[in-house]
């Protein structure tokens, strides 16, 4: 995240789990405020639901992804920044994030 552009990357938020004990570090890398999702409050983070709900075609809840190489892995992330999405207005999120970049140059 560091390489994106400051005004893409004011805060972060996560949801609660172990994967992020090292936030403090992560925010103090990035130079950027790091948030907490409140437990059973998905509204907060409806990027991260919705994405999770795209993954399970690919990986049931709980899957070790470490029985995944790092191509398979890079092959279902294209798969998802291919998909047109109605909240980007049938953009891809690959198209998405390439307007921002382009109109932050």
């Amino acid at each position: 995240m560091g390489d994106l552009p400051a005004h893409l990357r004011r805060s972060l938020t996560w949801d609660r789990g172990s994967e992020i004990a090292g936030y403090v570090d992560i925010q103090l890398d990035l130079r950027m405020p790091v948030y907490f999702a409140d437990p059973h409050s998905p509204w907060q983070r409806g990027s991260n639901e919705n994405t999770n709900r795209l993954l399970r075609h690919w990986f049931a809840k709980g899957t070790d992804l470490s029985g995944w190489s790092p191509e398979d892995l890079k092959r279902v992330a294209t798969m998802l920044n291919a998909r047109p999405r109605p909240t980007l207005d049938l953009k891809t999120p690959a198209q998405a994030l390439k307007n921002l970049l382009t109109q932050a140059a």
